[in-house]
């Protein structure tokens, strides 16, 4: 019997070019690494900007356990009913009491279970509350249920995502950041145990702009004025973390990046 629990954490899957990459790499790369449990964050996963429960079950159909999200989460209506009726949707938990939706989820995992948490940076982000000490509240209601704890942390600033990692070092098995779609070379496990990404990547159009159509972002760079960004299409690059924890301690064991692209 295997000793390890395999996680995989898929970065910002963006419009149709995004899910259509987690198409192409996640079936086979779930079944080649043996994967347990599969997280992405689906923010951008409709149109680009939002998340609609026919693009959520998508993903959960092509393998995708739970979808994490951010500051998008609320960009197309649908969201807003949706995200009470679905577990497997999760919000940052640090938006105000009232907003609908949770941010921290506790799900089956075979004879073992797992706490997901998804928190929102606050430098360069949105006026939420404080995501640090938000976790520690989190942690706090998980502690008798599971050692597997994995967190989103949906961030603008590195040294907020940095900062982050530290301070759930040895409390969490991974600290991966989303939100930037650029996958950043920093995976590691941390001294206490936490597996750690500053940026996770995303899943979508390789050669766009995040994702996104190049010519429109390059007019706005250059004029300053306003431009309607649109989904990229073209070579896929699907972006992810895979992380094998003990799940006896919920201390990671190994951390590999993983970054597949094709046509």
């Amino acid at each position: 019997m295997r000793s390890t629990v395999h996680l995989l954490l898929v970065g910002d899957i963006v419009g149709k070019t995004g899910r259509k990459a987690v198409e192409r790499f996640l079936p086979e790369l779930r079944e080649k690494e043996e994967i347990d449990f599969v997280i992405a964050n689906g923010e951008n996963a409709a149109g680009g900007r939002g998340v609609t429960q026919e693009v959520a079950q998508e993903l959960f159909a092509l393998g995708v356990d739970v979808l994490t999200s951010g500051n998008h989460v609320w960009d197309k209506r649908d969201a807003y009913t949706f995200i009470e009726e679905e577990p497997r949707l999760l919000r940052p938990a640090n938006y105000p009491p009232g907003v609908p939706g949770v941010g921290l989820g506790l799900y089956t995992l075979g004879d073992h279970s797992i706490a997901v948490i998804n928190l929102l940076g606050r430098v360069f982000m949105q006026d939420v509350d404080c995501p640090f000490r938000k976790a520690d509240e989190l942690l706090a209601q998980v502690a008798s249920q599971t050692k597997i704890v994995v967190v989103d942390f949906h961030c603008e600033a590195t040294a907020e995502k940095q900062a982050l990692g530290w301070f759930l070092d040895g409390r969490a098995s991974v600290v991966f950041g989303t939100h930037t779609h650029v996958q950043t070379n920093d995976a590691r496990i941390l001294p206490q145990g936490t597996a750690y990404i500053t940026d996770v990547g995303m899943c979508g159009a390789r050669d766009g702009v995040l994702g996104f159509t190049r010519e429109p972002i390059l007019h706005k760079f250059q004029t300053s004025l306003p431009a309607r960004f649109e989904v990229a299409k073209g070579v896929f690059l699907f972006s992810a973390l895979l992380v094998k924890v003990d799940p006896a301690t919920g201390r990671a064991e190994s951390v590999t990046t993983v970054s597949l692209f094709d046509a």
